[in-house]
């Protein structure tokens, strides 16, 4: 079924409403990073030859931190293209790898939504410098 114009701008409106009501302190019970997460969890040790996901873990850190890399290459790419839509789908290739380099050397989501809770109202130049110790 094709989207018409008016649920186009719906959808928009929904999207708007809901990253305002998070932006206000409003958290999702489970947020989606944390439900691929438990996804990409779920499949370590999986058969290879049946999950992308467990084909990549197998392959270790280190081609995995090189996967994290060609697709943050890809989504600057077509950021200075100026695609939205195929930005999108390349940050959405982003997560999806960064989440599994995560589940590799066993960081948790909920260890990096910590340190984003921990630097959110501190000035940028104030926290990079408390962090470089200057």
């Amino acid at each position: 079924m094709a989207k018409t114009k008016g649920s186009k701008k719906k959808a928009a409106k929904s999207k708007k409403a809901r990253a305002r009501e998070l932006a206000e302190g409003g958290e999702p019970p489970v947020h989606m990073l944390d439900r691929l997460y438990a996804t990409i969890e779920s499949r370590r040790g999986a058969d290879p030859s049946t999950s992308y996901t467990a084909k990549l873990m197998a392959r270790g850190r280190d081609k995995l931190a090189q996967k994290l890399g060609e697709e943050a290459t890809e989504a600057v790419i077509e950021a200075i293209k100026g695609d939205k839509e195929k930005l999108i789908a390349e940050s959405a290739d982003l997560l999806y790898h960064l989440l599994a380099l995560w589940a590799t050397l066993r960081i948790e989501p909920a260890d990096v939504w910590d340190e984003l809770a921990r630097r959110e109202g501190v000035s940028g130049l104030a926290e990079k410098a408390a962090r470089d110790g200057a």
